[in-house]
This record gives structure tokens, C-alpha cells and sequence, in this order.
């Protein structure tokens, strides 16, 4: 009978040829689509699920009690397309290769499984030649890169196997005189229709990057080259998407709320200052929908001094958490969250105080996992490894001007800065 470890090889094996069959048709139906969907979320918790298995099975048969504990050919056989190869660590591989790509080296065994897996992580083209990092390591880098405590970490984008993704959207209000409306009539009379008012816009995925450089001696150093390159460059994605994210100006990359049409700004009552007057003009022009579950202040760390002081004649606008200091050190400002982040602009500049509905942008990224790829020859010359992530991301405001009210004229939006 197989163990739990074979059976969820061989589901993974049997998916992969699935989705292989699916991705050679042209054109997938509605049903296709959605099958491939499901395929690509299943294969990345089969490769958390068949690692647990794989560590399990190794440390049975390190028992002493087992007749081959001490015996390589005792090990089982790491099945083609598995996803660490027996690389513990991205360091670890890092070195493989560098020993393989050297004068005279030799590939280690790991490497030589990798090189026979089918899906083909060996890419032999001339200049190009170069190993394909392994799978596991790709998946580790997109999960740092989401794992951010203020504005990517708070949004939930998209899947799409697209380049662009085509959203419907309806901007008209209950209150206005587009899209769908109600109306009185007399006994009688006949009804007037009204149409549905929704406009095609397209959202884009750009291309980001991070392209390291490694020398040899670095290379060397196994720990510090993981963590260099595996927390340095999740590091500086997340922070060029949270970037874009609010300041991206839509060519080449998002567009983000600060340079969006439908950003709403409200004067300050003094210069360079964070007065009480200001939070409440900014929150008066907030877009109330759905209970508004997203809403959050962003502020620059500058802003501390002035935020955590406000006051309303005796009572506080301010309110540190319930759990105090350690749990939330934003604390919350008329009811809502603030956090402290230094993408808001430094103190007394447009945006250092931000009032941000975050269900009111949308952002959609490529489903399939980052592209991941290393290379001894670009500068053998220089005894220097590349390594190079890739993957496309997109955003953009779901609001393409400010709303204005039923009574009254000053605009609201989703998203407010303080000028």
C-alpha cells in the first residue's frame, strides 16, 4: 500500500499533467479556466503537504532501530517535480551552483535530480544557461513579499493568469441622474425606464523585478547569502508595490490613490501642523459604504507627537489600543486605526496624514508563482552570480473621480490627504 507521501506525489504529478493539457489549448471556456484555477491552488498546499511528509519519513528512517538508517541507498527516491529537490534552504542551492558552474566542477546530486525533473529547470541556450531555482524558494519569496503589516498586507489582489483584466464599473449614485433610478409617478401614468450605467476600463499588470548580484566570496557565506537574498529582495518588492501602491503614477506600474483622479484633499488649518479641525474636515469627506470595514489612517512616523496629544476641548480624538503600546502602537483616531508607516509623507507635506478606505482600490496579480532564475555566465569573468525575480502586478482605484454628495458641494472620495 503507499504511504501518504506517495499518494500525494502522484496527485501532484497527475494535476501538474492536467494543467499542462489545459495551458496548451488556446482558448479556455469559463469552466476550463476556473479548473485551472483550482489545480494552481491546490499544487502549491500539495508542496507544503508533501514536504511535511518528506521530513516525517526521513527522520523514521534516521531511527537507530532501522537496519539502513545510516545507508544512502535507504533513502527513498525524491520524485521528479519535488519541490525543494533536498535543498534545506535557498543558500544551499546558491552553493550547488556555484560549485557545478565553476572550472572543472561537478554537480552535486541534488542538482542532477533537479536537472531530470520534466519540467525542465536546467535551461541550456547558449549565453543563457543557468539553473531555474527551485519551486519551493519561489513560493517562500511571493509569501514574504505579502506578509506586510500596512498597505500591501491589507489588500487582497486579484488572480489572474492575464496581463490585464477587464472591469465593469458603475459609478453613478442613488442620488444622481445616471444608472439605475427610482421615481414617483401619478395614478396612471406611464413609468420612465432608466439604464444600468457601467463603463469598460482595463487594469493593467506591469512587470517588477529585483536583479542581484553576488560575488564569490559571498557566495561562500551559505546563512548570510539566504538571508541577503531571500529577506533582502521580499523586502524591497514589498516596498516598491506598497509604493506604487499609493504613489504610483499608472505608467509602467499601479496607479496609486495620491496621484488618482478621485483623490480628495483637505486643506490644514496651520502650516506644517496636525490640527483637530483637519482629522474631522478630512473625515467629513470620507465615502461611507458597506460600513466602511477597510477604513485606516496612514501617517509618517513625524506625526506622532501631534496625533497622540489631539484633544477636543477635554476629550481626546486620539485613543491608544485596549491592549496598550505593544499590541497596536498606532492606536486609533476617531474610531479607526492609525498606521504609522514612512511611505506618508514626512510632516507638513501633502499626505502625511492619509484617511484610506482600502475596500475602494483594486488590485489583481499573475496567479502563476514568481519567475526565479540564477546565473553564473552573465559575469563569469567577474566570479559574480545573478539571480532575478520576476512577476506582474497591477492597481488602480475603483472610483475614477470624486462623488459628489446629494446636499451640498464638497466632494467625497475613498480616499482623503491632508494638504
Amino acid at each position: 500500500m503507499p504511504s501518504r507521501y506517495q499518494a500525494l506525489t502522484q496527485e501532484r504529478a497527475d494535476l501538474i499533467a492536467e494543467a499542462e493539457g489545459l495551458r496548451a489549448l488556446e482558448d479556455l471556456t469559463a469552466e476550463q479556466d476556473t479548473r485551472y484555477s483550482a489545480i494552481a491552488e491546490r499544487l502549491t498546499a500539495l508542496g507544503r503537504e508533501i514536504e511535511r511528509e518528506r521530513v516525517i519519513e526521513d527522520a523514521a528512517r534516521a531511527l537507530p532501530s532501522h537496519p539502513d538508517a545510516n545507508q544512502e541507498a535507504a533513502r527513498p527516491q525524491v520524485p521528479d517535480g519535488e519541490e525543494r529537490f533536498g535543498y534545506q534552504n535557498l543558500a544551499a542551492f546558491a552553493v550547488d551552483v556555484r560549485n557545478a558552474c565553476a572550472p572543472g566542477g561537478v554537480r552535486s546530486e541534488r542538482l542532477q535530480r533537479l536537472m531530470a525533473a520534466p519540467s525542465g529547470y536546467l535551461q541550456e541556450s547558449g549565453a543563457d544557461e543557468g539553473y531555474m531555482v527551485p519551486p519551493a524558494f519561489r513560493q517562500e519569496i511571493w509569501d514574504l513579499v505579502f506578509d506586510d503589516p500596512d498597505i500591501l498586507g491589507r489588500i487582497s489582489p486579484e488572480q489572474t493568469n492575464s496581463n490585464a483584466v477587464e472591469l465593469l464599473a458603475d459609478e453613478s449614485t442613488p442620488w444622481g441622474t445616471a444608472g439605475i433610478q427610482a421615481s414617483w409617478r401619478a395614478e396612471g401614468a406611464q413609468l420612465t425606464a432608466s439604464k444600468v450605467a457601467t463603463k469598460l476600463r482595463q487594469v493593467r499588470l506591469h512587470e517588477l523585478y529585483a536583479f542581484v548580484l553576488a560575488t564569490g566570496e559571498l557566495l561562500r557565506d551559505a546563512p548570510r547569502l539566504n538571508d541577503r537574498l531571500t529577506r533582502g529582495a521580499a523586502e524591497a518588492i514589498r516596498w516598491k508595490i506598497s509604493e506604487a501602491i499609493m504613489f504610483g503614477d499608472g505608467a509602467g506600474q499601479p496607479l496609486g490613490w495620491m496621484n488618482a483622479a478621485c483623490l480628495v484633499s483637505v486643506n490644514r488649518a496651520v502650516a506644517n501642523q496636525i490640527a483637530t479641525a483637519d482629522v474631522l474636515g478630512m473625515f467629513s469627506r470620507l465615502l461611507m459604504q458597506g460600513g466602511s470595514r477597510n477604513v485606516v489612517w496612514f501617517a509618517n512616523p513625524a506625526t506622532i507627537p501631534q496625533l497622540y496629544a489631539m484633544t477636543s476641548g477635554q476629550n481626546n480624538v486620539w485613543f491608544p489600543p485596549q491592549a496598550g503600546f505593544a499590541g497596536a502602537p498606532g492606536g486609533f483616531l476617531l474610531g479607526k486605526p492609525v498606521v504609522l508607516t514612512d511611505h506618508a509623507q514626512t510632516l507638513g507635506t501633502k499626505g502625511d496624514l492619509q484617511l484610506v478606505d482600502l475596500g475602494g482600490y483594486y488590485a489583481t496579480q499573475q496567479s502563476s508563482d514568481a519567475q526565479f532564475d540564477t546565473s553564473i555566465h552573465l559575469f563569469f569573468d567577474y566570479n559574480i552570480q545573478a539571480f532575478r525575480w520576476i512577476f506582474r502586478f497591477g492597481g488602480e482605484p475603483m472610483l475614477s473621480a470624486a462623488v459628489s454628495p446629494a446636499k451640498g458641494s464638497q466632494t467625497r472620495s475613498h480616499f482623503i490627504a491632508l494638504n
